[in-house]
C-alpha cells in the first residue's frame, strides 16, 4: 500500500507483474492505459482495478511519454532502464515528483495473489476496470485510507491491509452488481436463499462425504430441485463443482512445502494421495507431484 503525488506532465508504466492492483484517485485526474484497449479516465473518488501480469500505464494524459517504469520489487527506472533518482520520498509510503497544488494523488494497493482459488476471481475480471463514483460505495473507505496511509503507529500495516481488503471487496461487489459484468462462477448464486447455503456447506467443509442427497437434505429441498437449481445458477452440477473446488484447494495447499500430498488429499476430501492423484490426472491432465515440481521450478 502506498500513495503517489505527481504533478503534470507525468506518466508511469507499471510492469511489476502483480496479479492484482487497485488504485483510488483522491485528487486531480488520471488516465489508466492498458497494454491493449482504450484508455480510461479516472476522476476523484473513483477506483480502478488492473489484472496482472500484463503491464499498464497511469498518466495525466494518454499522450504523455512514459517517464517512470515500475519493476518488480518495486524498482523504479527511466524508460531506458536507468535507475531513477528524481523520485522524491515524501514520507511514509509516499513518493512522487512534486507536492504542488495541482498534483494528482493516488492510493495504490498491490495483491500478490497466487493459487487456483484466486484465479477463479482473476479470470472473471477484465484487464482494467474503472468503477465510477456514482456506482460505488467506497467513498468513506477512500477517505479513511487517505488518513491512514501516511501514519506510522503500532499495527499500522494491519490497519492498512484490512482497509485495502474492504476497498477491494466493496469495489468488486459494485462492479459485479452491474448487469454487464460477468461475475465468477457461483458469485451470484451465493445470494440465493437455497443455493447460497449449499455453496457455503461445500466451501466450509469440502472434506465431508457429500452427495447430492446429503446436500439437499442439509438445505431442506429435494435432490431433483437442488440439482436443477444448482446447475442453473452455478453452471455446473453440485458434485462437479465440488470436485473442481476440492482440486483447486488441493493445488493451493501444494504451494506449501510442509504439506504432503497425502495430507492435502485428506484435507479436501480424498481418502489417499492415490485417490487425489487419480482425480487430478482425470480433471487437470497431470498429477499432484507434477504440479508441485512445476511450482518448485518457478520459485
Amino acid at each position: 500500500m502506498l500513495r503517489s503525488i505527481l504533478s503534470p506532465p507525468w506518466s508511469v508504466r507499471v510492469q511489476d507483474e502483480a496479479p492484482l492492483s487497485i488504485v483510488a484517485l483522491t485528487l486531480g485526474t488520471a488516465w489508466v492505459i492498458p497494454e491493449a484497449g482504450d484508455a480510461l479516465r479516472l476522476r476523484p473518488g473513483e477506483v480502478a482495478i488492473m489484472r496482472g501480469p500484463a503491464p499498464f500505464t497511469f498518466a495525466d494524459s494518454p499522450s504523455t511519454p512514459v517517464q517512470v517504469v515500475i519493476h518488480p520489487g518495486p524498482r523504479r527506472t527511466t524508460k531506458t532502464g536507468e535507475y531513477l533518482r528524481d523520485v522524491i520520498d515524501l514520507g511514509p509510503r509516499t513518493w512522487g515528483n512534486d507536492t504542488a497544488t495541482d498534483a494528482t494523488v493516488m492510493l495504490i494497493g498491490k495483491y500478490q495473489m497466487t493459487g487456483e482459488i484466486s484465479r477463479r476471481l482473476l479470470r472473471a475480471l477484465p484487464p482494467v476496470l474503472v468503477l465510477p463514483r456514482r456506482t460505488q460505495r467506497a467513498t468513506g473507505l477512500i477517505e479513511l485510507l487517505t488518513e491512514e496511509v501516511s501514519r506510522e503507529e503500532p499495527g499500522q500495516q494491519a490497519v492498512l491491509d484490512r482497509l485495502l481488503d474492504l476497498l477491494l471487496v466493496t469495489t468488486l461487489r459494485s462492479w459485479f452488481a452491474h448487469s454487464h459484468a460477468q461475475a465468477p462462477t457461483g458469485y451470484r448464486a451465493l445470494s440465493d436463499p437455497v443455493i447460497g447455503p449449499a455453496l457455503r456447506h461445500l466451501h466450509n467443509d469440502p472434506a465431508h462425504p457429500w452427495t447430492v442427497a446429503t446436500l439437499a437434505s442439509r438445505v431442506g429441498i429435494s435432490r431433483a430441485t437442488l440439482a436443477h437449481r444448482f446447475a442453473d445458477l452455478v453452471g455446473q452440477p453440485p458434485m462437479a463443482y465440488l470436485t473442481d473446488w476440492r482440486l483447486d484447494l488441493a493445488a493451493d495447499l501444494l504451494h506449501e512445502p510442509e504439506v504432503t500430498i497425502e495430507s492435502a488429499a485428506r484435507q479436501v476430501g480424498y481418502s489417499s494421495a492415490s485417490a487425489l492423484s487419480t482425480a487430478f490426472k482425470r480433471e487437470r491432465g497431470s498429477s499432484p507431484r507434477e504440479l508441485r515440481a512445476r511450482l518448485h521450478s518457478t520459485n
